[in-house]
């Protein structure tokens, strides 16, 4: 009888351990779904996996276990909402314990033609930590006027105190976004909402290059591109790329251009250069058309196809620079700032006939001189002052921006006339400080170390500066997830649950599972 009591009470203290632990391994599975942004149906098939490998190993107690772990898509779902609550919980208390924050704010259509517009938060605490979290995905199911967009926007950050802490919003620079009288940003300064409103880097240098004007160049590749590999021509793609494997090309195919891709153009002009004699022997042998595929031997158009390949490389560099998350204006504008002195650089080489920066340029140079034929690339000079004019105008509003930005930079050597005058008087202390001048370090790394109570001002200035988005590529990143997480098959999900997976997806918040778990259970605990 006693063994049987003691038996009793081992199963009823082992009970909630194990169904505590089934909970989690629920959760643990459901987070890495919506991280990997699977399915929910996924679920029942990583439980079934489960239970095979189990059985695989003749573990029939691992069996069990695997078998009360509760992953159907209704559990999924429920789950993916738990903890995209429990993520927002945490996001409010950064927002409200943080310094200062800035806004990043896009707009775009889903498969399902929603507009949906993502708005993310950079955030930054007295330590210097900052953080860019997902605060709101809006559906609009009407219009997307500047209107619609101020209104949502405003009680997206009015539910965390309103804008007194924003130092900046940042938009793609849509007319709904930059409208002075009924945008986003004349409807923000009717309402004495001072904060900066900038333009993305990245959408900027996009526009910029397309101040080369050398459109019909492009049209001309991507025309020539599609007669091989276009939408009903698999048997000549086919025949192309067999071409190109028994003459042991560089490359082994071409590629489309697409216009909604940053790196796009650089990438298909650079392969269509290196690929431009086989291309033409190609296009010869199976005779299509004769004008087109005159272009190829055409002197003005292999200069020009040159140039603007050069041109392309640099700035898909420039572009790969500004992309990637955690970087705040002053890295963004010392990419932008370094690419404006390498034009300069460029057009006074160019203006020399110096090709020694513009390789593609070179090779059809020394490609001419053998035929006798001196190639002049100083006709493209208009074009380099073109590219200049443009990025100087773009960029005026960061431009601005540079005494802030020489200022968090490098503050022990600045010139303090140079400065505000509200930071004259601290920046004496800390350029006569041994600590900081002999430490050799710069930007946020001195912004850190600095005292609350000797250098207030300049650690409040730094704390703006590093709150502050430079472009909007976090939104531009989210919507990449969306068209992978919304596609034809999953065209009906829910705006609120398309909501908690781009947040889970996007987050770098440390789930506390454990915490979700004991929430959940406590009130089956306590009754």
């Amino acid at each position: 009888m006693k063994k049987q009591l003691d038996h009793q009470t081992n199963y009823f203290n082992q009970e909630p351990k194990f169904q505590e632990a089934s909970v989690a391994a629920s959760f643990e599975v459901c987070l890495e779904i919506v991280k990997a942004k699977k399915p929910f149906l996924d679920g029942e098939l990583i439980k079934k996996c489960a239970i095979k490998m189990a059985q695989a190993f003749n573990d029939n107690e691992m069996v069990r276990k695997f078998q009360t772990v509760s992953l159907s898509h209704q559990t999924v779902s429920r789950r993916v909402n738990e903890i995209s609550m429990h993520v927002t919980n945490k996001l409010e208390n950064l927002i409200n314990s943080c310094c200062y924050f800035s806004v990043a704010l896009d707009e775009s259509t889903d498969i399902s033609d929603t507009s949906q517009m993502l708005i993310f938060i950079r955030t930054v605490n007295e330590n210097y930590n900052y953080s860019e979290e997902l605060l709101k995905l809006q559906s609009l199911h009407g219009t997307t006027k500047g209107e619609d967009i101020y209104k949502q926007l405003k009680c997206a950050v009015e539910q965390y105190g309103g804008f007194d802490k924003c130092t900046a919003i940042v938009t793609d620079g849509a007319r709904a976004m930059t409208g002075k009288n009924i945008g986003l940003a004349g409807l923000l300064q009717k309402e004495g909402i001072t904060c900066r409103m900038l333009h993305c880097i990245i959408h900027q240098e996009a526009l910029c290059g397309l101040s080369l004007q050398l459109k019909d160049v492009m049209d001309k590749v991507c025309k020539i591109t599609n007669l091989i590999r276009g939408g009903n021509r698999s048997l000549t793609h086919r025949k192309f790329k067999t071409f190109l494997d028994e003459l042991e090309t560089e490359y082994g195919d071409l590629l489309l251009h697409s216009n909604v891709r940053w790196l796009s153009a650089g990438k298909c002009l650079r392969r269509f250069f290196t690929l431009r004699k086989e291309v033409h022997l190609f296009l010869t042998e199976i005779a299509v058309d004769e004008n087109l595929t005159a272009n190829l031997v055409d002197k003005n158009f292999i200069y020009s196809l040159a140039f603007l390949t050069d041109i392309t490389n640099y700035l898909n560099i420039l572009n790969k620079s500004l992309q990637g998350q955690d970087q705040n204006v002053c890295c963004l504008y010392k990419y932008v700032t370094g690419f404006r002195n390498k034009l300069k650089l460029l057009r006074f080489n160019l203006e020399q006939n110096n090709l020694f920066h513009f390789e593609s340029c070179k090779e059809i140079y020394e490609e001419m001189k053998e035929c006798n034929i001196e190639a002049n690339f100083k006709i493209f000079l208009p074009k380099l002052d073109m590219l200049i004019t443009d990025f100087n105008e773009r960029f005026s509003q960061f431009d601005d921006l540079k005494p802030s930005i020489d200022l968090f930079c490098d503050p022990i050597n600045i010139d303090i006339n140079s400065v505000d005058l509200k930071y004259q008087i601290e920046l004496c202390d800390l350029q006569a400080d041994p600590f900081f001048t002999s430490r050799g370090v710069t930007g946020i790394e001195i912004f850190k170390f600095l005292d609350k109570e000797k250098y207030p001002k300049l650690r409040d200035f730094g704390l703006q500066i590093v709150s502050m988005f430079g472009s909007t590529y976090i939104c531009e990143r989210a919507y990449s997830d969306m068209k992978y997480i919304k596609s034809k098959y999953r065209n009906s999900l829910k705006d609120s649950t398309l909501e908690d997976i781009i947040r889970l997806a996007t987050t770098n918040i440390d789930v506390d599972i454990k915490d979700i778990v004991a929430k959940q259970l406590r009130p089956q605990c306590s009754h």
